[in-house]
Order: C-alpha cells, then structure tokens, then sequence
C-alpha cells in the first residue's frame, strides 16, 4: 500500500516537472514542445520491482484527430493480444503476441511439470508408506499427502476395534496429535478424562473422528526416512512448478490488460485527440511486457511510454 502510494507521488511530481518544462520551453521555442514520460518496471515471481523513469523533450508537429481507428480495437486486444494493435497498423502488435505465446508455452509447461510431480508423490506414498497395510490406497487430498511430510506415522484410528472408538494416545503420530489436540480444546485437563457421557468428552470425540486419519489412509515412514526425504522433496518441486503456473497465467492476463489498455488509449488519440491533464494532452501510448533473464526466475519487464504534447 505504502509503495503504491509513493509511486503515485512519484508519477504525479514527474508529470509536474513535465507540464512546467513544455510551458517553459514552449513560450520560448517557435514550435511547440512535447514530453515522452517512460517508465520501465522488472518484476519476478515473487511481484518484487523495479522501476526507473524517463523524460525527453521533442517538437510537436501538427496533429488532426483521426476517425479511422475501428472502435473495436481494444475488445479485439482483451481477446487477443496484439489483435487492436495489427487492426491499428502498429508494428508492437507482433510483440505482444510473441509475449502471448512465451507465457501460454510457460505456464502450460510448467503446469504439465507439477502434475508430474503430483503422480511422483502420490506414487512414493502409495508403494512405500502406504503399501504394508494393504487395501485399495484410495487418492487423498492436498492436505494428506502435505500431513505425512510432517508425521512419521499416522498411527491408529480405532486401537480397540468394536465398540465405541478409542482414539490413538502416541502424540508422535498424526491421529495421537489430533486426540491430543481434542482434549487440550474440549477438557479441562487434557490429562484427565471427564465421563464418556459428558458433552465435554462427545466433543472432543467429535472432533477427533472428523479430523483423524481412517485406515484407508494410513501410512508408516519407519524404515524408510529416506524416501520420505524425497517424497518432502518431490512435494516441493511440485509446489514451486504449480506456482509458476500460477505466475505464468498472472502474466498472460497482464499481456491482455496492457494490451487492451494501449489499444483503447490509441483509438481515443486518434478519433478525439486525447485526454487533457495539467495543460498537456496524451499523443500516444506505447506499452510493452516481455520476459527477461533467466525463465526459472519468472522475471518480466513491462515498459509504458506515454507521449504528451500541449492541450489545444
């Protein structure tokens, strides 16, 4: 919040110094004196940026709003990158589909990569910690196969079978933590119990049957700590690979943002001449996203240029 707030500052104080500059130079010059306010930001996958901004002054040839630019422009560069650009006969309308076709090939890619992962993880916790209890290893979700990263062992769901549940007492293992968890939330003294009939005892109880492990699910790493390390670190593999998907696909919606907002700012130049602000206009609006360095690190570089001359 405090960045945006200061690169608003920041943008606002340079439009200023841009706006006195062409009134300046404008009153001395014969002809008059535009602005090009540029602005370069490089982000990675963790949305870190960096920014740097640039000023240069140029005369202003005569201009005439033209009607010719196809009111349609943006909507076609919201569907297809680029597509307002080619129907506005600019030449940046290429680059934005180059940038569509990079992060459609990354994203999918990389999407593709995590599903690997997932079978890989999935597979280590069926044929090893899961394969000395038999039974059909029904998938679980996210959150089980995230759990058996942290716990050596599931432990027991019933330990006496018949009757009424009797809940695992090994705090080690994942269901004992869950019973330990009950009774530190429900009882009183989690080391005392209350009578089996008593609401405090039913809740824990509750509690524990809703969140504890069955055993379809269970699952024992001893013996083989090893493979586990390397179920943590396949999980990890897949977490990162799905989140640059998730980065990737960020980025394909920004190249269709960008590009329908350049489209739009464009035909508006050209049918009605532009928006006024502090005794400048907008001529034209360039923007471009592309990716730089290396493609593991997700970094991208947008760059909007924005031509101002003096308001008629």
């Amino acid at each position: 919040m405090r960045r945006g707030c200061c690169t608003s500052l920041t943008i606002a104080r340079v439009l200023f110094v841009a706006a006195a500059l062409v009134r300046t130079l404008g009153a001395q010059s014969p002809s008059p004196v535009g602005v090009v306010y540029r602005t370069t930001s490089v982000a990675d996958a963790h949305v870190t940026a960096r920014s740097t901004v640039d000023l240069r002054l140029f005369a202003v040839a005569p201009t005439v709003p033209s009607p010719s630019a196809p009111w349609w422009a943006p909507l076609a560069s919201g569907v297809v990158p680029g597509a307002g650009q080619f129907a506005l006969g600019q030449q940046r309308s290429v680059a934005y589909l180059v940038v569509e076709g990079y992060l459609l090939l990354q994203a999918v890619s990389a999407r593709r990569d995590g599903d690997r992962d997932r079978d890989a993880y999935r597979a280590l916790a069926a044929n090893v910690a899961r394969s000395a209890f038999g039974g059909d290893r029904p998938l679980g979700p996210w959150e089980y196969y995230e759990t058996m990263e942290r716990f050596l062992e599931s432990g027991l769901f019933d330990r006496v079978p018949g009757g009424a549940v009797d809940p695992e007492t090994d705090a080690t293992t994942f269901n004992g933590a869950r019973w330990l968890l009950a009774r530190e939330t429900f009882w009183r003294d989690p080391n005392v119990a209350p009578p089996v009939s008593s609401p405090e005892y039913q809740r824990a109880m509750a509690f524990y049957v809703e969140r504890a492990v069955g055993d379809a699910f269970r699952w024992s790493w001893r013996d083989a700590q090893l493979e586990q390390g390397v179920y943590r670190d396949v999980i990890a593999s897949a977490n990162r690979r799905y989140q640059r998907a998730v980065t990737m696909t960020g980025l394909l919606g920004a190249n269709h943002l960008i590009s329908l907002i350049d489209a739009y700012v464009n035909v508006r130049v050209r049918r009605y001449g532009g928006a006024g602000m502090g005794g400048l206009r907008v001529s034209s609006v360039h923007s471009q996203l592309r990716p730089v360095g290396d493609p593991a690190l997700g970094q991208a570089q947008w760059q909007m240029s924005v031509r101002l001359v003096p308001s008629r």
